[in-house]
Protein backbone atom coordinates (compact mmCIF):
# COMPACT_ATOMS: atom_id res chain seq x y z
CA UNK A 1 0.00 0.00 0.00
CA UNK A 2 3.07 2.19 0.74
CA UNK A 3 4.46 1.92 -2.23
CA UNK A 4 0.95 3.03 -3.84
CA UNK A 5 0.82 5.95 -1.91
CA UNK A 6 4.19 6.78 -2.86
CA UNK A 7 3.16 5.98 -6.84
CA UNK A 8 -0.06 8.10 -6.62
CA UNK A 9 1.92 11.32 -4.93
CA UNK A 10 4.51 11.14 -7.38
CA UNK A 11 2.59 10.40 -10.22
CA UNK A 12 0.11 13.91 -8.85
CA UNK A 13 2.93 15.71 -8.70
CA UNK A 14 4.22 15.27 -12.47
CA UNK A 15 0.90 15.95 -13.53
CA UNK A 16 1.41 19.40 -11.42
CA UNK A 17 4.58 20.34 -13.19
CA UNK A 18 2.89 19.11 -16.82
CA UNK A 19 0.16 21.50 -16.71
CA UNK A 20 -0.09 25.00 -18.63
CA UNK A 21 0.14 27.87 -15.85
CA UNK A 22 -1.88 30.49 -15.94
CA UNK A 23 -0.99 33.26 -18.47
CA UNK A 24 -0.64 36.43 -17.58
CA UNK A 25 -1.44 39.49 -20.18
CA UNK A 26 -0.25 43.03 -20.10
CA UNK A 27 -2.12 45.77 -22.53
CA UNK A 28 0.08 48.72 -23.71
CA UNK A 29 -1.45 52.16 -25.08
CA UNK A 30 0.33 54.26 -27.74
CA UNK A 31 -0.80 57.28 -29.48
CA UNK A 32 0.40 59.03 -32.42
CA UNK A 33 0.18 63.04 -33.25
CA UNK A 34 -0.66 64.47 -36.67
CA UNK A 35 -0.28 68.21 -36.51
CA UNK A 36 -2.25 70.44 -38.36
CA UNK A 37 -0.64 71.44 -42.04
CA UNK A 38 0.20 74.31 -43.92
CA UNK A 39 -1.44 76.60 -46.58
CA UNK A 40 1.76 76.92 -48.85
CA UNK A 41 3.15 77.80 -52.09
CA UNK A 42 5.64 76.97 -54.34
CA UNK A 43 7.05 79.33 -57.46
CA UNK A 44 9.36 78.66 -60.04
CA UNK A 45 13.01 79.96 -59.13
CA UNK A 46 13.76 81.51 -62.49
CA UNK A 47 11.23 82.02 -65.41
CA UNK A 48 14.38 82.52 -68.14
CA UNK A 49 13.33 84.66 -70.94
CA UNK A 50 9.93 85.24 -71.73
CA UNK A 51 10.05 86.08 -75.41
CA UNK A 52 11.44 88.95 -77.92
CA UNK A 53 9.88 91.26 -80.09
CA UNK A 54 11.53 93.92 -82.71
CA UNK A 55 10.61 97.59 -81.68
CA UNK A 56 8.32 99.22 -83.74
CA UNK A 57 6.38 101.81 -84.11
CA UNK A 58 2.97 101.08 -83.25
CA UNK A 59 4.38 98.51 -80.08
CA UNK A 60 3.99 94.93 -79.65
CA UNK A 61 3.62 92.25 -76.83
CA UNK A 62 5.56 89.61 -75.47
CA UNK A 63 4.09 86.35 -73.69
CA UNK A 64 5.49 83.34 -72.36
CA UNK A 65 5.04 80.60 -69.07
CA UNK A 66 5.98 81.60 -65.99
CA UNK A 67 6.38 77.29 -64.85
CA UNK A 68 4.44 75.80 -62.97
CA UNK A 69 2.97 77.57 -59.54
CA UNK A 70 1.16 75.23 -56.71
CA UNK A 71 -1.15 75.78 -53.70
CA UNK A 72 -1.17 72.86 -51.10
CA UNK A 73 -3.62 72.86 -48.40
CA UNK A 74 -2.87 70.69 -45.90
CA UNK A 75 -4.78 72.19 -43.81
CA UNK A 76 -7.71 69.93 -43.27
CA UNK A 77 -10.02 73.09 -43.83
CA UNK A 78 -13.86 73.40 -42.94
CA UNK A 79 -16.21 72.65 -45.28
CA UNK A 80 -16.94 75.99 -47.34
CA UNK A 81 -13.08 77.29 -46.65
CA UNK A 82 -10.98 78.52 -49.14
CA UNK A 83 -7.78 80.58 -50.16
CA UNK A 84 -6.92 83.36 -52.62
CA UNK A 85 -3.29 82.98 -54.49
CA UNK A 86 -1.89 86.71 -55.27
CA UNK A 87 0.52 88.20 -57.85
CA UNK A 88 1.89 91.40 -58.27
CA UNK A 89 5.26 92.39 -60.79
CA UNK A 90 7.86 95.21 -60.44
CA UNK A 91 8.22 97.01 -63.22
CA UNK A 92 10.69 95.56 -66.29
CA UNK A 93 13.32 97.15 -66.09
CA UNK A 94 16.88 97.45 -68.57
CA UNK A 95 20.31 98.07 -67.25
CA UNK A 96 20.00 101.72 -68.22
CA UNK A 97 16.94 104.05 -69.15
CA UNK A 98 13.24 103.97 -68.94
CA UNK A 99 11.55 100.84 -67.47
CA UNK A 100 8.34 99.04 -68.52
CA UNK A 101 5.58 99.68 -65.76
CA UNK A 102 3.73 96.79 -64.11
CA UNK A 103 0.60 98.03 -65.34
CA UNK A 104 1.73 96.81 -68.38
CA UNK A 105 1.98 93.33 -67.49
CA UNK A 106 -0.86 90.82 -67.12
CA UNK A 107 -1.24 87.37 -66.19
CA UNK A 108 -3.50 84.26 -67.67
CA UNK A 109 -3.50 81.13 -65.11
CA UNK A 110 -4.18 79.31 -67.94
CA UNK A 111 -5.52 75.04 -67.01
CA UNK A 112 -5.40 74.38 -63.33
CA UNK A 113 -4.45 70.65 -62.28
CA UNK A 114 -7.09 70.06 -59.20
CA UNK A 115 -6.63 67.32 -56.51
CA UNK A 116 -9.39 67.74 -53.84
CA UNK A 117 -12.64 68.74 -53.50
CA UNK A 118 -13.26 72.70 -54.31
CA UNK A 119 -13.25 75.12 -56.98
CA UNK A 120 -11.04 76.83 -58.72
CA UNK A 121 -11.01 79.94 -60.48
CA UNK A 122 -8.77 81.95 -62.74
CA UNK A 123 -8.94 85.49 -62.09
CA UNK A 124 -6.36 86.12 -64.44
CA UNK A 125 -5.10 89.93 -63.38
CA UNK A 126 -4.69 92.81 -66.34
CA UNK A 127 -2.22 94.62 -64.82
CA UNK A 128 -0.10 93.62 -62.08
CA UNK A 129 0.64 97.11 -60.42
CA UNK A 130 -0.75 95.93 -57.14
CA UNK A 131 -1.24 92.88 -55.48
CA UNK A 132 -4.22 90.83 -57.06
CA UNK A 133 -5.82 87.52 -57.27
CA UNK A 134 -4.25 84.82 -59.71
CA UNK A 135 -6.34 82.19 -58.62
CA UNK A 136 -9.41 81.24 -55.91
CA UNK A 137 -10.36 78.24 -54.33
CA UNK A 138 -13.59 78.28 -52.78
CA UNK A 139 -16.05 75.29 -51.51
CA UNK A 140 -13.03 73.97 -49.50
CA UNK A 141 -13.64 70.34 -47.90
CA UNK A 142 -10.46 68.78 -46.32
CA UNK A 143 -6.60 69.17 -47.87
CA UNK A 144 -6.37 70.35 -51.56
CA UNK A 145 -3.83 71.55 -53.94
CA UNK A 146 -4.00 72.89 -57.29
CA UNK A 147 -1.06 73.65 -60.28
CA UNK A 148 -1.22 76.14 -62.99
CA UNK A 149 1.11 77.26 -65.56
CA UNK A 150 1.09 81.01 -66.51
CA UNK A 151 1.56 83.10 -68.86
CA UNK A 152 3.00 86.46 -68.89
CA UNK A 153 2.16 89.45 -70.95
CA UNK A 154 4.29 91.98 -71.47
CA UNK A 155 2.89 95.44 -73.81
CA UNK A 156 5.92 96.98 -75.30
CA UNK A 157 5.21 100.57 -75.99
CA UNK A 158 6.56 101.28 -79.59
CA UNK A 159 9.83 103.45 -79.43
CA UNK A 160 11.22 100.96 -75.97
CA UNK A 161 14.61 101.09 -76.37
CA UNK A 162 16.48 97.78 -77.32
CA UNK A 163 17.93 95.68 -74.14
CA UNK A 164 17.03 92.65 -71.60
CA UNK A 165 14.36 93.55 -69.26
CA UNK A 166 13.82 92.05 -66.17
CA UNK A 167 11.28 91.79 -63.49
CA UNK A 168 10.55 90.49 -59.99
CA UNK A 169 6.87 88.42 -59.94
CA UNK A 170 5.40 87.64 -56.21
CA UNK A 171 3.10 85.32 -55.36
CA UNK A 172 1.46 84.78 -52.16
CA UNK A 173 -1.29 82.63 -50.84
CA UNK A 174 -3.93 83.44 -47.79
Amino acid sequence: MRSMLVAGATGMLTLGIALPATAATGDTTATITVTGGSLSITVPADAGNLGATADTVGGSTISGPLGPVQVLDARSAAAGSGWVASVISTAFTPPSGPAIAASAVSYTAGSITKVGTATYTANNPGNLTAVGGAVTATGITGDNSATWTPTITVAVAGGTVAGVYSATITHSVL
